[in-house]
């Protein structure tokens, strides 16, 4: 397996050079266009892949805004597998969260780049919460949790997405 360094300029030849070849449509002015005006074919299976969240404390930035809301996307072999080849993780196996929730996270805020130095500087408690968030939506699926009430001992859901107690 040959070894490809990526930079921005190349990108664009690499993915044409790789991209699967389509069979040309029969007197269709989409064949002389070329694959770049191929309509994408894109399929909803009903598949749920991205997740929004509520912090429990929240990330603060420099400016000092407080970042509660975000979106953790499912994660792929390749997000499983690429903290393994970290430095860092190499040097301090417990960094393997930091580097895994930073590339499930799509979105915090208005931050749209996650990077393992804003994971880094949240707080303890938003950590476990994204920790378990990430199992949850790994593992099972789906982010509903039953839970029994201390008090009547009545059993029900609760979405740990963010919503609010008593929000349905």
């Amino acid at each position: 397996m040959r070894r490809r360094t990526v930079t921005a300029g190349n990108l664009e030849e690499i993915l044409q050079a790789t991209a699967p070849a389509q069979a040309p449509a029969q007197g269709s002015e989409q064949a002389a266009a070329g694959p770049a005006a191929a309509p994408s074919r894109r399929e909803d299976h009903g598949l749920r892949t991205e997740f929004d969240f509520e912090l429990p404390r929240g990330y603060v930035d420099d400016e000092g805004t407080v970042h509660r809301h975000g979106t953790m996307r499912l994660a792929t072999a390749r997000d499983e597998l690429r903290p393994q080849i970290d430095l860092r993780v190499k040097e301090n196996p417990a960094y393997l969260s930091v580097v895994l929730l930073s590339q499930v996270i799509t979105r915090l805020g208005s931050i749209t780049d996650v990077h393992a130095g804003v994971v880094e500087r949240m707080y303890a408690t938003d950590v476990a919460f994204l920790q378990d968030f990430y199992r949850r939506v790994n593992s099972e699926g789906h982010t509903r949790a039953a839970v029994t009430c201390p008090h009547c001992e009545g059993g029900f859901e609760v979405d740990l997405s963010g919503g609010r107690l008593g929000e349905s």
